[in-house]
């Protein structure tokens, strides 16, 4: 087969991280299917094409109108037998197969702050055309590919998919971060606390700053906390143009420490040397911080809401995030017993590993072999 990879989002963090796990691990499974991988010219130069893995440059963006008339073009001239679309923005003009990753429906479910600040006819126009490229995505694919159980049953409910259409295939830790911990050093974790001046104790979170994410909730519950233990501290990592930098700029506290940006050396310095990493989101349609934390033997506390609980298992404690109280007392839970941190990171040693990248990619092969 010929098949065509939107890969546009390679070097974004969410879709882009799925993307380069993907591409990765199928180069190594598949050497028999012709693959067109679509990039920008950002990304272009620095991918490697190899016997079966063509680069294709593209520059057009994406959620815009040149997404909607000029891709199906491209994707014409390349003749491709099916396409996988790693995200919901399908062109709808779009007739040839494919399949398409839905990630999420949190955009669905919630605002989205800074969307909200447009003109509110624009923003009703905007989400119009979500709502009809979301169901053109979901009606016309062969398959849709979700990375959980949730996901799965709410396109189920709420757009009427049939499950025999939806694919589950759960994400994993990246290698690079397996490799890192593997080769940690003590050196290594301190010049990460060193740099970014950070004394243990510490909370830690890291991702974006999305309002569904639940950060303010997070720093009012340090707040509290820090009541109770002094000399604890919050570390907040991420990066992110907007929600971040308004976070900041709202919440100076003593305490909290807002790093930015970490390389995936350092992330795994700062879970190494955490005493809790704590997940507040309201929805998330995966979740592999808890995974990535799991892996560095850092304990986990986290939202017990759907995906969440299918990724943490048993290897997590859980608190209801529209209740700081709940979130406050689970997490005071871990910082005074050192037995259940120990249960937990042991428990998490074991669980980190029942997913994969390489599993994820052998189960979207498997998917596009079936849609011939």
């Amino acid at each position: 087969m010929k098949i065509g990879i939107d890969a546009r989002f390679y070097n974004e963090s969410g879709v882009g991280r799925y993307l380069r796990n993907l591409i990765s691990y199928l180069s190594v499974l598949d050497k028999k299917n012709q693959y067109f991988i679509l990039l920008l010219k950002k990304d272009f130069e620095n991918f490697s094409e190899n016997k079966n893995f063509k680069k294709v440059l593209t520059e057009i963006k994406w959620y815009g109108f040149a997404e909607q008339f000029n891709l199906p073009k491209l994707l014409k001239q390349l003749n491709l037998d099916l396409v996988h679309f790693p995200h919901f923005n399908v062109p709808i003009f779009y007739t040839g197969k494919f399949v398409v990753t839905i990630h999420d429906l949190i955009h669905q479910h919630r605002k989205m702050g800074r969307e909200t600040m447009l003109n509110p006819f624009v923003f009703k126009i905007k989400q119009i055309g979500y709502k009809k490229v979301f169901k053109a995505a979901t009606v016309n694919s062969q398959k849709i590919l979700v990375p959980s159980k949730c996901v799965q049953q709410l396109l189920i409910d709420e757009w009427k998919v049939s499950k025999e259409k939806i694919i589950v295939t759960p994400e994993g830790v990246d290698i690079k971060i397996l490799k890192t911990v593997k080769g940690l050093t003590e050196g290594d974790c301190d010049k990460t606390l060193k740099k970014f001046g950070i004394k243990q104790p510490f909370l830690f979170y890291v991702g974006n700053a999305h309002p569904h994410k639940n950060v303010e909730g997070l720093i009012q519950v340090f707040l509290v906390l820090s009541k109770k233990y002094p000399d604890l501290k919050l570390v907040l990592s991420g990066y992110d143009h907007f929600f971040w930098q308004r976070l900041r700029k709202e919440n100076q506290y003593k305490g909290i420490i807002y790093t930015g940006f970490v390389s995936d050396e350092e992330l795994v310095d700062l879970y190494k040397m955490a005493r809790v990493f704590v997940l507040p989101s309201f929805e998330e349609g995966f979740g592999i911080p808890i995974l990535e934390a799991m892996a560095c033997s850092c304990p986990t506390v986290v939202s017990n809401v759907g995906s969440l609980l299918e990724v943490g298992g048993d290897a997590c404690m859980y608190f209801d995030p529209e209740n700081r109280d709940d979130m406050a007392e689970k997490i005071s839970a871990l910082l005074d017993d050192e037995k259940l941190r120990q249960d937990l990171i042991k428990k998490g040693l074991k669980r980190y590993k029942e997913f994969s990248w390489q599993k994820l990619a052998k189960q979207t092969l498997e998917v596009y072999n079936s849609c011939v």
